[in-house]
C-alpha cells in the first residue's frame, strides 16, 4: 500500500520516486526496498508526507482521504505561526524534539508554554515557575 501511494504522489508533485529520494535525502536502494514491501521509518514516513502533503496515516493506507495538513489547529493564526516555524530550518527542530521527548521533557515544555502564554497576557512570573 505505501509504495503504490508513494508512487502516485509522486507523479501528482510531477516527479518519480528517485528524483524526490534524491531531494529528501533517501539512497536508491531504500527505493527499492519499498518497491519490494518495505515500509519507511517513522520519522521518514514524517517526513515524505510533510514533502508530499498529505497524512502518514494515507501514506500507510489508514485513511482513503490525502488531506492536506489543515484543520489540525482550530485556531488560524495559530496555524500560520505552526507553519512559520515548521518552515524556518532552525526552528523545524521543535516538532522533531517534541516527537521523541520523554514525558517530564513534554511536561517542561507544556510548562513553559503556559507561561510564556500568562506572559502574553500580563500575567507575568517573574519566579520562572
Amino acid at each position: 500500500m505505501f509504495w503504490d501511494r508513494f508512487y502516485e504522489l509522486c507523479l501528482k508533485k510531477g516527479t518519480k520516486p528517485n528524483p524526490l529520494a534524491k531531494e529528501l535525502g533517501i539512497s536508491s536502494g531504500i527505493i527499492t526496498k519499498w518497491k519490494s514491501g518495505s515500509t519507511p521509518s517513522g520519522e521518514m514516513l514524517t517526513k515524505i508526507a510533510d514533502y508530499l502533503d498529505c497524512s502518514v496515516d494515507y501514506l500507510l493506507g489508514r485513511e482513503n482521504s490525502e488531506g492536506d495538513g489543515s484543520g489540525y489547529y482550530i485556531n488560524e493564526e495559530t496555524a500560520k505561526t505552526a507553519q512559520e516555524i515548521f518552515e524556518n530550518r532552525d526552528l523545524r527542530m521543535l516538532f522533531d524534539a517534541a516527537r521523541d521527548a520523554d514525558p517530564e521533557d513534554l511536561k517542561a515544555l507544556h510548562n513553559m508554554a503556559l507561561a510564556l502564554k500568562r506572559k502574553e497576557r500580563g500575567n507575568i512570573d517573574d519566579t520562572g515557575c
